[in-house]
């Protein structure tokens, strides 16, 4: 028994090498607060990606939603300092929490539904949530936002939280799937019914799943909360910004890899602020507009030529590369 909890805990040298180099690399760019702020992000994005590909990746419930839980976890931080003044800091304890009870709530209407009709179920919770939040200013001060003054000046706290966070979610995901809860993940992903019939309580692995995706999800927002100082629902609820990019970064990592979401979230967040910035103040300004048409087009590049994402067809872009080096070589 001790052997095989060992293994489910074990960390590769790779990993511990990734991590190490994760917590040197703000200190490579002390001098700026706008790369730092980009690397937060990554982290963030991280998180949201790995809940996302536990939920869909590996156990094949593909959600249009995650904004949803991202958006609690970011009011569970932000409405007892609202009402209260209590701090948001304690959002990274009940944040994640929040969600997981959303997600159960939610899991019980949506998995009784399959595929598209499972992946709009979960879009109009998220879309439900934004007009409710908007609305219902008694409680949540509607489109005018809660506002937080942050703790720190200083990025690198909100940082090395981040980092912490984003690998506790990555060893999470990787754990669970290593034990005998993933392999039921996979079996529901492959074929729910044959799955069922085997013994499997299909219901009840999805909900597991379910809660460490939205546990982390709801610490993303939760953390957002804190590192933003400012949230309204038209930013932690939107469908674009948060459900969209969360699948996106899948997409292109790799569905159903450990690493994918983090390779992801580390193009997604270059790619946009790329054109954001207009490849940085060297292109015309009309460019920063077309984000949204770069992410689509390499979408549909990494569908059609690396349907596995980046991670998940590594050999096959290995293999191009090492092909096209032996012509350039042999020419």
């Amino acid at each position: 028994m001790e052997k095989e909890k060992t293994k489910i805990l074990e960390i590769s040298k790779t990993e511990y090498i990734i991590f190490l180099g994760a917590a040197v690399l703000p200190f490579l760019f002390f001098n700026s607060f706008y790369i730092q702020g980009l690397l937060i992000f990554i982290m963030m994005w991280v998180m949201l990606g790995n809940s996302w590909n536990l939920l869909a990746g590996y156990t094949g419930q593909v959600s249009f939603g995650h904004a949803a839980y991202f958006g609690i976890g970011a009011y569970a931080a932000a409405l007892p300092y609202f009402h209260y003044k209590i701090s948001p800091w304690w959002g990274l304890l009940y944040g994640g929490l929040a969600a997981v009870i959303l997600g159960y709530l939610l899991g019980i209407l949506v998995f009784k539904l399959r595929g598209p009709y499972f992946a709009l179920g979960t879009l109009a919770t998220g879309e439900i949530l934004r007009l409710v939040f908007g609305e219902e200013e008694w409680l949540t001060n509607g489109h005018n936002g809660i506002l937080y003054t942050t703790t720190w000046v200083s990025k690198y706290p909100y940082y090395f939280i981040a980092l912490a966070l984003a690998i506790l979610s990555i060893l999470s995901v990787k754990m669970v799937m290593k034990s005998k809860a993933g392999f039921y993940f996979l079996s529901i992903r492959e074929d729910e019914d044959a799955a069922a019939a085997l013994g499997i309580n299909t219901k009840k692995y999805k909900n597991i799943s379910m809660a460490i995706s939205t546990f982390w999800a709801g610490t993303a927002g939760a953390f957002y909360m804190i590192y933003m100082g400012f949230i309204d629902p038209e930013v932690v609820f939107a469908l674009h910004n948060i459900s969209i990019i969360t699948i996106l970064i899948g997409i292109i990592g790799g569905v159903g890899t450990i690493w994918g979401p983090a390779i992801g979230a580390l193009v997604m967040v270059f790619v946009q602020e790329l054109f954001r910035s207009a490849i940085f103040g060297l292109a015309p300004h009309w460019v920063s507009g077309l984000h949204a048409l770069i992410f689509g087009l390499l979408v549909i590049t990494v569908i059609l030529y690396l349907p596995g994402g980046i991670l998940g067809d590594w050999d096959l872009i290995a293999n191009k590369f090492k092909f096209s080096k032996r012509m350039r070589s042999s020419s």
